[in-house]
């Protein structure tokens, strides 16, 4: 197998998390291959102009002619460095946050979270005085806004969650995502001032959905709608057999299900899947019954 099939088969089939991540290390990828072209054609605007399409722009005119750019920024990185943080920091609390809730919250909160901060970013610099002669050149991009909404969302629901931390020891996940955010987003605001505004909108938007999961609320589940809706346009209608053994029979039978069928049963399970989350962050581990384990053990083997 070659690495290019290793690597489409650890998309195909890896979690939402690594999806995540393949996506924004391609696009990365994609801009420095056109970077290289560009300094061998002796076109050094051509990556610029790249950058210029995916990025979010704080003008409101321009981002008319750009609609798209508040999705494609959180995917969009210029320099090594910055890729590499977020990620990092992408990987750290998708792993904790897929250790208790499920893959399709994770989009949901990575996205929204990229939206909120791109929001927040073009509403300050067209309100503000203070960036009136930038708003029509500054540009935002980075999947900042977004790890910032799944850090904060991530510590909202599992507040006292403890890490162990190298040098610091046993450090609770309210903490370290409270001096995170203040590092980040507060601390010498003056530097990159519009990427510190885009990781409020994402902190403030993972602070909403957080608790809105505490509550029993998933804001996400209209998102995750759309999501399936444009996934499906580009894939065949599916049917899901299942085989039975009919008693005192000799040969096995089929039996299908819809898609809508299949669907209903799933965000069913789902449902109670959430339930059961919910029950521990209230009352632990310890207050589930004995079904409500072998669910959840169950739920775990299949994301394993």
């Amino acid at each position: 197998m070659s690495i290019w099939d290793e690597i489409k088969g650890s998309f195909k089939h890896g979690t939402a998390l690594t999806q995540l991540m393949y996506i924004n290390g391609a696009v990365f990828l994609i801009i420095k291959i056109v970077e290289v072209i560009g300094v061998l054609s002796s076109s050094p605007g051509l990556a610029p102009a790249v950058i210029s399409n995916l990025a979010v722009p704080a003008s409101t005119g321009a981002l008319a002619l750009k609609p798209w750019t508040p999705v494609t920024y959180m995917f969009t990185h210029q320099g090594f460095i910055h890729l590499l943080f977020n990620l990092m920091w992408l990987w750290w609390f998708g792993k904790i946050f897929l250790a208790y809730l499920d893959q399709r919250k994770l989009v949901a909160l990575y996205v929204m979270g990229g939206l909120a901060g791109a929001l927040l970013y073009i509403i300050v610099f067209n309100v503000f005085p203070a960036f009136a002669s930038a708003v029509n050149v500054s540009i935002a991009l980075g999947a900042s806004a977004s790890v910032m909404a799944l850090v904060i969302g991530t510590a909202v629901y599992l507040p006292d969650l403890e890490l162990h931390l190298l040098f610091f020891g046993r450090v609770k996940l309210k903490y370290l995502a409270l001096v995170t955010f203040l590092i980040t987003s507060v601390f010498d605001f003056s530097v990159n001032t519009g990427g510190k505004i885009a990781h409020i909108g994402g902190a403030l938007m993972g602070l909403a959905y957080g608790q809105g999961l505490r509550n029993g609320r998933d804001f996400g589940a209209w998102l995750n709608t759309i999501i399936d809706f444009f996934v499906n346009l580009f894939k065949p209608g599916r049917r899901l057999k299942v085989k039975y053994k009919k008693a005192g029979a000799a040969f096995d039978a089929r039996q299908t299900k819809t898609d809508i069928e299949y669907n209903t049963a799933k965000a069913e399970r789902q449902k109670e899947i959430d339930h059961i989350l919910d029950k521990i962050s209230k009352g632990g581990y310890d207050s589930l019954t004995r079904e409500e384990k072998a669910i959840l053990f169950s739920e775990s083997q299949k994301k394993g």
